[in-house]
């Protein structure tokens, strides 16, 4: 039994020493004895004398404060030896004496020169005695101390001037952990020459600022980004001069016969007007190709709440080899090797093949040199440029306004790339041909929406208003120029239908401008669904 009771206590007497390695020891009040030594550039050498430590202890320095609106104040500590400094915390090994250099403690104050440092503070213990011991290269003119916390006002326990008046030292008791001791000194201006280490905190206002460098900058920024998208518009997207306007009068007929306006058709015209493709191009193709005898109109009988509808019907020995390709492109769409079809159901392979009719219009009008390139690819790649410098633009102000304050100048890329994006479906440029025919169609426009039947004779004005009408869809102008149709015909009597749009029982002609109206609305409503136009 007393062999067993020997062997237990040599065990934890063996023991004892892992267990006190394996735990350290609980960190006593510390003793803090600081010496300040204020240096040339404004850096101050410290040396600090710990003792009361029983095992690791810990500093965290304060590096950040405020200086004012705008600006952060940064100390810098370096230099380090007898501890390990990592980002802002220091580390001891027990008890020892640790010294670093602090750079921006130094900054000008009225006539002074002041030196402000955080002494004592950011232990992980408390701090049972403090002592700072400050000199410096000139005799000091004020001094004070603050202890506590760090926002603290109240005085530390002591302070006070050696006889010569370049030595200061100050005292603290009890300090708890985190707590401070900051020492304030002021010296003759540029004693040291140093100067604070200031930077600009991160705010939407200071990252904008508008003051008379950046708003000056500003302003000559968006002149010279907006004027250079102007001058691009200016040698590249206006339309070529055209000398000696072609907006004469307009013969309605020559030789007895129809001539449009530079022999142009209304898909054409509709191009050329607002270098679009568009719905309402295809819609006045559709009424064309009836008038010129490739196709009927039927509009079907209705009762009081049935949707209006119509029937497209081919019609038989049509020279459809003397379309257009775009024309041919929407035959083709409508039909599909069918003889007739409801406008209701035109879905499926007709929206597949409005692409086509679409990218023929624009092909077409390169092909009349009226632009030397299509339209929509000249839009895009100016829009897609515009989009692009937005980007930038973006990723400028972004960039000005993390690391500067003149996120202001990216706005100003931003602004002009938003003006090319909009001003690039501006930049499709007539050729002077195409100048030239556009000032006839506008001639012609005015003549058609006049509605002055002139001295057409009265065996020509049924074919004739018919033909212009395809070119009022256009124009705008349909319902006037369907009640100048329906006016007429080739004998002077009222009639039932035209060769080209037959009307359901008990209708006449009287009733031709509401249904036209009606059928012009619905085709371009069908066309839109498609997403391949744009809707007017």
């Amino acid at each position: 039994m007393t062999g067993i009771r020997v062997a237990l206590v040599a065990l934890l007497m063996g023991a004892m020493p892992l267990a006190a390695q394996a735990a350290p020891l609980t960190t006593g009040p510390l003793t803090d004895e600081v010496t300040l030594e204020l240096g040339k550039g404004g850096v101050l050498h410290v040396t600090e004398k710990i003792s009361g430590a029983g095992g690791t202890i810990e500093r965290t320095f304060l590096t950040r404060t405020r200086f004012d609106d705008d600006f952060d104040r940064i100390y810098r500590v370096s230099n380090v030896k007898g501890g390990t400094l990592a980002g802002d915390v220091l580390t001891m090994k027990g008890d020892g004496t640790v010294s670093y250099d602090v750079t921006g403690a130094v900054t000008q104050v009225g006539g002074t020169e002041e030196l402000r440092w955080f002494a004592v503070g950011g232990w992980n213990a408390p701090v049972a005695k403090a002592t700072v011991k400050v000199s410096g290269p000139a005799a000091i003119q004020n001094l004070s101390c603050f202890a506590g916390d760090l926002t603290s006002a109240i005085g530390c326990t002591s302070a006070s001037m050696d006889h010569t008046g370049a030595r200061a030292e100050f005292e603290q008791q009890g300090l708890n952990a985190g707590q401070a001791l900051t020492v304030v000194l002021g010296y003759p201006k540029g004693t040291s020459g140093g100067a604070p280490i200031l930077e600009r905190r991160w705010s939407m206002a200071s990252a904008f600022t508008l003051d008379t460098v950046t708003g000056g900058a500003l302003a000559g920024l968006l002149v010279l980004l907006l004027g250079g998208v102007g001058l691009l518009w200016w040698t590249r997207g206006r339309d070529a001069r055209v000398v000696g306007h072609e907006q004469g009068a307009v013969a309605a007929v020559q030789d007895g016969h129809f001539t449009p306006p530079d022999g142009v058709r209304p898909g054409q015209i509709g191009t050329l007007i607002d270098e679009q493709a568009d719905v309402i191009d295809v819609t006045a193709t559709i009424v064309d190709l009836a008038v010129r005898g490739y196709l009927r109109i039927d509009e079907q009988p209705r009762q009081t709440y049935d949707a209006p509808d119509w029937v497209l019907v081919r019609l038989p020995n049509a020279p459809i080899a003397s379309l257009l390709p775009y024309e041919r492109a929407l035959y083709d769409a409508i039909f599909e090797g069918r003889d007739s079809v409801l406008l209701s159901q035109l879905s499926g392979a007709f929206h597949a093949h409005l692409g086509k009719v679409r990218d023929a219009l624009y092909a077409d009008v390169v092909r009349q040199g009226w632009f030397a390139r299509r339209p929509d690819a000249v839009r895009t790649r100016w829009t897609t440029a515009g989009v692009v410098l937005c980007l930038v633009g973006v990723a400028a102000t972004v960039a000005l306004a993390w690391f500067t304050t003149y996120g202001l100048l990216g706005l100003a890329v931003i602004i002009a790339g938003a003006a090319l994006a909009i001003g690039g479906q501006s930049m499709p440029a007539k050729t002077a041909k195409g100048s030239a025919a556009l000032a006839h169609t506008l001639g012609f426009r005015q003549y058609l929406l006049a509605g002055d039947l002139g001295n057409v004779p009265e065996q020509h004005r049924v074919e004739l208003f018919s033909r212009y009408l395809p070119y009022a869809v256009i124009f705008d102008g349909v319902e006037h120029w369907s009640r100048v149709v329906a006016s007429v015909t080739g004998n002077g009597n009222q009639a039932d239908n035209l060769y080209w749009y037959h009307g359901p029982a008990e209708w006449d002609l009287s009733k031709f401008a509401g249904s036209m109206r009606t059928f012009t609305t619905t085709t371009s409503g069908a066309i839109s669904s498609t997403r391949q136009f744009r809707s007017l």
